[in-house]
Order: structure tokens, then C-alpha cells, then sequence
């Protein structure tokens, strides 16, 4: 049975994922810019050419990867099991908590990056409750 709260929060993600990527790959320097202020993202493009070179190359790829990830994401909307939607919802959680935990810990020491962090971290924290609040509302359905 396709779910259309599954859908419509495959599809919001998908959105988020697609833009996120697409900004990363073709208008990184603009997106470092506004998000963090001219002088970190100065510091954040690199020192020498080389440097330069790696970070862009770097965001390039990460940004094709979430680019992916959201034509994945709206593939997945479509799929009509419902065991699967728990499945896939229960691994997004995961991944997301992960995500945050991953910034608490590592990112927050990058001094460049200043506070960003928690900014990134309350959206991980605000995509996992999506899934959950997903996840809530299909065992609630199940088991009433």
C-alpha cells in the first residue's frame, strides 16, 4: 500500500537533497559566501591553488553524491511496501542521528566554521523527527 505521508517526506528530502547538491556542485563559492561571511569563506576555499583545487573537486563530488541521493530518495517514494517504508524510515533516522553526532563531535572544531555547526546540527535533528514522526504514526496505524 503506498503511504502518502511516505511519500510526501520522500519527496520533501528528495527537494532538500537535489538543491543542497546542486548548490554544492555549481555554486559552492556563493553558497560559502553567504552562509559564513566573505572572511571564512576565504578560509574555507583554501590558501594556495592546489588547496583550491582539492576543496572544489571535493564539493563537487559530495555534491553529486547528495544529488543522487535525492533522485534515490524520489525513486523510493514510489515503492509500495509498506515493511520497506518502516525499513528505509528506521535508516534514515539513523543516518541523520549519526550525521548530527558526527558535527557535535568533529565539525564543532573547525574554528572556520564558527557556529555552523549547530545550525547543521538542528537540521539533522529536524529531518530525523520527520522520519520518526513518520515512523510513530505507521505503528500507530498498524496497531490500533
Amino acid at each position: 500500500m503506498l503511504s502518502p505521508r511516505f511519500i510526501l517526506i520522500c519527496m520533501l528530502h528528495s527537494v532538500i537533497a537535489l538543491t543542497c547538491g546542486a548548490l554544492m556542485m555549481f555554486c559552492s563559492n556563493k553558497v560559502f559566501v553567504l552562509s559564513h561571511g566573505k572572511d571564512h569563506a576565504s578560509k574555507l576555499l583554501g590558501s594556495t591553488p592546489h588547496d583550491e583545487l582539492l576543496i572544489r573537486t571535493s564539493d563537487s563530488f559530495s555534491g553529486l553524491l547528495l544529488f543522487c541521493i535525492g533522485f534515490l530518495l524520489f525513486m523510493v517514494a514510489f515503492v509500495k511496501d509498506r515493511e520497506f517504508h518502516i525499513f528505509f524510515a528506521g535508516g534514515c533516522v539513523i543516518l541523520h542521528v549519526a550525521m548530527a553526532i558526527w558535527r557535535i563531535y568533529f565539525e564543532r572544531k573547525v574554528e572556520d566554521l564558527g557556529w555552523d555547526w549547530l545550525r547543521l546540527v538542528v537540521g539533522d535533528i529536524v529531518l530525523a523527527l520527520s522520519w520518526v514522526f513518520f515512523l510513530v504514526y505507521s505503528w500507530r496505524e498498524k496497531y490500533d
